[in-house]
C-alpha cells in the first residue's frame, strides 16, 4: 500500500533548546506539525528509477542531475549524493532572494553513506538512507527511504530507525554511532519557512561553485543553463559561499558559512516559531552585527561545547566545526 507522508530530506532534531522568559535554556518538544501533502510516496525507492545499473552504485540515470554544493549538512560525517530531476520542458527559476523556483514535479534527491575505510573507498560503502522531497501543486513533500543489507534497494520509512554504522577515517581511525533515520516532525521542524516546507541547502549561492563535468572544469550554474535545467541570467549576479573546511578562506567567511549550514535553517526570523525566539539569525547575507552573535557569544559557546547546538540530526558531535565556530566567535 502506497502512503502519504511527512519525512525529513535534510536533518533531525530529538529535542530543541529554546530560550525562556529568564534567559535559560529548557527543553521544547516537537509538536505534531501536520503540514498539507500533495503526493502519495511509492512503498519502494526503485519506483522512482533514480539509479541506473546496479543500485549500489549510486549511478544516476539520465533524468536526474547531479548538484553540487559549496558548504554542506554535517550529518554524523555521512557523505551524500544530492540529485535533481525536473519535469521535460520545465527549468529551475532565479528569485531575487537567490532562492529557486522549481517547477511542480521536481524530485529532489539525498543519498547519505558511508565509505568502510576512507583511505581506499574501492573497499565499498553502506548506503544507510535516501530521501525525496517533491514539489507538487505548489507543496513540498518529503519521504525517507532506508536501504537494504543486500544495497539492492531502499524502502520506505514513516517512523525513524536507529542503526549502527562502523567506518574508518582517512587517518585509520575506527569510528561508529548509532545512526538515525528522521520522522516526519524531527524533519519539519527545521524545513520550514513561514510554516511551509522547503528545501534547505539548494540556494544559488551554494550552487555557485566549479564541478567537473563530462571532463572539464566549468561553474555549475552555467552547466545546469547549458543543458536547459536552469534559466538564463548573468552568473556574475549571484553571489557565493565558501567551503568551510577550505582554510584558504577566511575565519569570518567559514565560520559564517558553518553557522549558515548548519544552524540557520533554525536560526532565522522565518523559521519555527520556537526556536526563533532567541532572535538570532545565522544566514550568510546577514550583517555580523544583527546576527545576534556579538551579544551572546558566551552563551553560544556555552550551547556548543554542551551539545544543545547546532540543531541536527547527529549522533556524533562535529569536532571540526565546533572549533571553528568557537575560532571565529573569540575572533570578534
Amino acid at each position: 500500500m502506497k502512503k502519504a507522508i511527512f519525512c525529513c530530506i535534510g536533518i533531525l532534531i530529538f529535542t530543541i533548546i529554546a530560550c525562556s522568559d529568564n534567559d535559560r535554556f529548557d527543553e521544547v518538544e516537537i509538536p505534531d506539525f501536520d503540514f498539507p501533502s500533495s503526493v502519495v510516496f511509492e512503498d519502494s525507492l526503485s519506483s522512482y528509477s533514480i539509479f541506473q545499473g546496479e543500485p549500489a552504485d549510486l549511478n544516476p540515470s539520465t533524468d536526474f542531475q547531479l548538484l553540487e554544493l559549496s558548504s554542506i549538512l554535517f550529518t554524523d560525517y555521512a557523505h551524500k549524493q544530492r540529485l535533481v530531476k525536473l519535469p521535460v520542458g520545465t527549468q529551475m527559476r532565479r528569485l531575487n532572494d537567490g532562492s529557486i523556483d522549481f517547477p511542480d514535479g521536481t524530485i529532489l534527491s539525498k543519498t547519505f553513506y558511508y565509505y568502510n575505510d576512507e583511505r581506499d573507498i574501492t573497499l565499498g560503502k553502506r548506503i544507510i538512507e535516501t530521501r525525496l522531497l517533491i514539489k507538487e501543486n505548489d507543496i513540498w513533500n518529503v519521504a525517507t527511504y532506508q536501504w537494504n543489507e543486500t544495497q539492492t534497494n531502499a524502502v520506505l520509512e514513516l517512523n525513524g530507525r536507529d542503526t549502527q554504522v562502523s567506518w574508518i577515517d582517512v587517518h585509520g581511525n575506527s569510528n561508529s554511532t548509532l545512526y538515525h533515520i528522521p520522522d516526519e516532525n524531527e524533519c519539519i521542524a527545521c524545513h520550514q519557512s513561514n510554516s511551509t516546507m522547503i528545501p534547505l541547502g539548494t540556494k544559488l549561492r551554494n550552487l555557485n561553485r566549479i564541478v567537473e563535468r563530462n571532463g572539464e572544469s566549468l561553474n555549475q550554474i552555467n552547466y545546469l543553463q547549458s543543458v536547459g535545467m536552469m534559466d538564463d541570467f548573468q552568473v556574475s549576479l549571484i553571489s557565493n559561499i565558501v567551503d568551510y573546511n577550505d582554510e584558504t578562506n577566511t575565519l569570518a567567511e567559514r565560520g559564517r558559512a558553518y553557522l549558515d549550514l548548519n544552524c540557520s535553517h533554525c536560526h532565522n526570523p522565518t523559521a519555527w516559531e520556537v526556536v526563533t525566539e532567541r532572535d538570532f539569525d545565522f544566514r550568510y547575507e546577514t550583517p555580523e552585527n544583527q546576527t545576534g552573535i556579538l551579544f551572546e557569544k558566551d552563551k553560544i559557546k556555552e550551547a556548543l561545547l554542551d551539545s544543545e547546538m547546532p540543531f541536527i540530526g547527529t549522533t556524533t558531535l562535529d569536532l571540526e566545526g565546533l572549533d571553528l565556530v568557537i575560532e571565529y566567535i573569540d575572533s570578534l
